[in-house]
């Protein structure tokens, strides 16, 4: 009877570790829910997106089943880390500071830092850093981060105001109550082609590249990603994808 005790609290205990542990034929990609066109919720209410039809081509070729998990961004690293999703392929920027806490894929796409101000301002990057004026950016983001800490350093005399998403900071550029809002350029020139914005330029920050972002002790799924990513980006599929989202406009 105590055997049979044992043997049952034994399996009772692997199935439980079983059931934390990263199931192999299935995938949890995080995503930023407002980042177009690298990824959003479309008009029916499913996610969409250059980054989120990627990751359905990476899955399929690698054999798994893939949902797209919107998570806030600025908590979506500790999301992966614990294991509240198992990869984030969201237009995440390649960042030092990041890569001390998970391993990136390869580079897939390079990316400049710019400001969006309503389409008739007559503001310079030069007044937007200099002056004071109210500049959007949405938390946990590498160019909000740059933002603060080149203020302090260069003495600039703009307040920095901090948004869940790009788009919301474009919404407040419109209606006023910022001057402009800093962003990478791919959603900037999406908001230009559809709102009343355009980009002012950029203002200082160098290049950064994109990558998919997974867990550090997760090196046979990126390895994995990263010989599916080079498929896909040697393919007609990754041409066809950068037309769809015009992502070269």
């Amino acid at each position: 009877m105590i055997k049979n005790k044992f043997f049952l609290l034994c399996c009772g205990l692997m199935l439980a570790f079983t059931s934390q542990a990263f199931a192999a034929d299935k995938l949890v990609n995080g995503i930023d829910a407002n980042f177009p066109p690298f990824a959003y919720i479309d008009k029916t209410g499913k996610p969409s997106g250059f980054d989120v039809e990627a990751m359905d081509w990476i899955a399929k070729e690698i054999g798994v089943e893939v949902t797209h998990q919107p998570i806030e961004w600025d908590g979506i690293i500790t999301s992966l880390l614990t294991k509240k999703i198992d990869i984030i392929a969201s237009g995440m920027s390649i960042t030092e500071e990041r890569a001390k806490k998970v391993d990136f894929s390869i580079p897939y796409w390079v990316i400049k830092q710019v400001m969006v101000t309503k389409s008739d301002s007559a503001l310079t990057i030069d007044n937007l850093l200099k002056e004071k004026k109210t500049i959007g950016v949405q938390q946990g983001t590498s160019e909000a981060k740059w933002l603060k800490e080149e203020a302090a350093k260069q003495g600039w005399n703009f307040e920095l105001r901090y948004y869940n998403s790009a788009p919301l900071a474009i919404e407040d550029v419109l209606n006023g109550r910022i001057d402009a809002a800093a962003m990478d350029d791919a959603p900037a020139k999406d908001a230009a082609g559809k709102k009343d914005v355009k980009i002012a330029g950029t203002f200082g920050m160098d290049d950064e590249t994109f990558g998919y972002a997974v867990r550090k002790d997760d090196k046979e799924l990126l390895a994995k990603v990263n010989a599916a990513l080079e498929k896909l980006m040697a393919s007609p599929e990754w041409d066809a994808l950068v037309e769809k989202y015009e992502l070269n406009k």
